[in-house]
């Protein structure tokens, strides 16, 4: 993450989840390391009647998200 203080994350970490959340339409939040300055874990909801929709929109936002040169995907972790 492109932070260098705690005030840089939360200012990054809004603009790429209300980015997500306007372009994607699925909820998204930050879960974990609220205090953790260069660390932070996002959660996605998609809901749908079809898998495949909801497959293809999260593959969406983590194209989008490895796209922005402020931030770099660690981990991925799919719950259904």
């Amino acid at each position: 993450m492109d932070a260098y203080s705690l005030k840089d994350k939360r200012s990054i970490i809004k603009s790429i989840t209300q980015r997500i959340k306007q372009k994607f339409n699925v909820s998204i939040c930050e879960t974990k390391d609220h205090e953790i300055w260069n660390k932070s874990t996002l959660g996605i909801a998609c809901a749908s009647n079809s898998s495949s929709y909801c497959d293809k929109i999260i593959t969406q936002i983590i194209n989008f998200i490895d796209f922005d040169n402020r931030l770099e995907i660690v981990t991925i972790r799919t719950i259904l």
